[in-house]
C-alpha cells in the first residue's frame, strides 16, 4: 500500500489531541477589527474542536498528524 500525502492546507489549519478530537481555530479574526467588540475579539482567541460530523474527513487529510 502506498502511503497517503498529508493535505498541507489542512495540515496548517488543523492538529490532533491526544484522545484523537481534531482542534481547529475560529474563523474571522484576521482583518476588520475594529468593527467587532473587545469582548467579542477576546473570545475568538480560544479555539475548539472540529464538529464530529467532520471529523472522519479532516482525519482523512491529516492520517500521520
Amino acid at each position: 500500500m502506498p502511503k497517503i500525502k498529508t493535505n498541507r492546507a489542512a495540515a496548517k489549519r488543523f492538529k490532533k489531541t491526544g484522545t484523537g478530537k481534531v482542534k481547529r481555530a475560529c474563523a474571522f479574526t484576521s482583518h476588520i477589527l475594529t468593527s467587532k467588540t473587545r469582548k467579542r475579539k477576546r473570545n475568538l482567541r480560544h479555539g475548539g474542536t472540529v464538529a464530529a460530523v467532520d471529523q472522519k474527513n479532516i482525519c482523512a487529510l491529516i492520517p500521520y498528524l
